[in-house]
């Protein structure tokens, strides 16, 4: 079975190309996902400058590739789900080289960022209290009135 789960912060902005010929969309991103380290132990490896996350590569493709490239930014939390995939090519010295990545097939988007491209649209316009619903007439609600 070839399946991973991730959750960490883009290290970068997404990089967005399209394929030539079909056009499909691609969207290439790094997270950084931390070690399931002991605090003793995490402190141990930054005192010896190692590291206490790993970076995997992403690719996502198609619409969900578009969308990640417009509402993430470096910094932002995401949940990948998706398959390791290994591929290879050989470099300008003819040496082989490998790469493995995560072939995204869902990015969850656990922080949003203002859409890049539309400067327009601003959800810092919104009631944060209730996601912009008009709150005026709404009482409280006691959990001992509930029957359940």
């Amino acid at each position: 079975m070839n399946s991973v789960i991730l959750v960490g912060r883009l290290t970068a902005d997404p990089e967005l190309r399209f394929l030539p010929g079909n056009g499909t969309a691609v969207a290439t991103f790094a997270m950084a996902v931390d070690k399931n380290l002991a605090r003793d132990k995490k402190l141990e490896f930054e005192q010896q400058g190692k590291p206490t996350a790993d970076f995997p590569r992403i690719v996502v493709w198609g619409k969900q590739a578009e969308n990640c490239a417009s509402y993430l930014s470096k910094g932002k939390l995401v949940a990948v789900q998706g398959r390791l995939q290994t591929r290879t090519y050989d470099n300008n010295q003819g040496q082989r080289v490998y790469i493995t990545e995560v072939n995204a097939e869902r990015v969850q988007f656990l922080e949003w960022g203002e859409n890049k491209r539309q400067d327009n649209f601003k959800r810092d316009n919104m009631d944060n209290s209730m996601g912009g619903i008009e709150t005026d007439g709404f009482q409280p609600i006691d959990d001992d009135d509930i029957p359940f």
